[in-house]
């Protein structure tokens, strides 16, 4: 059994490139696994991750801390509406 190495680390840009190159047919999954000598596993990861658009560096940090943002500003609208409802009920029991 071959023992693997020490743990690598692949950067967005090679992820990239490499799940580019197997859906355009430039090279095959196992012709990717033996010449990086990277696992079947890590490359459907990488491949799903591509899919989702989740490989895209800038693009896909920018769009994900938009949706925060909007996510915590929907949030906050309703915290501020709940909060509203409340005093609005125990300004009632009180009369």
């Amino acid at each position: 059994m071959k023992s693997r190495g020490p743990y690598r680390r692949h950067s967005t840009p090679f992820k990239w490139q490499l799940c580019q190159d197997i859906r355009n047919g430039v090279i095959g999954r196992r012709d990717a696994q033996r010449t990086y000598g990277v696992s079947a596993n890590l490359i459907q990861l990488w491949q799903t991750q591509f899919d989702r658009g989740e490989l895209n560096d800038g693009e896909a940090g920018a769009s994900t801390i938009a949706e925060y943002d909007a996510q915590i500003a929907a949030l906050e609208r309703k915290l501020g509406q709940l909060t509203m409802e409340l005093d609005l009920v125990k300004k009632h029991r009180t009369n």
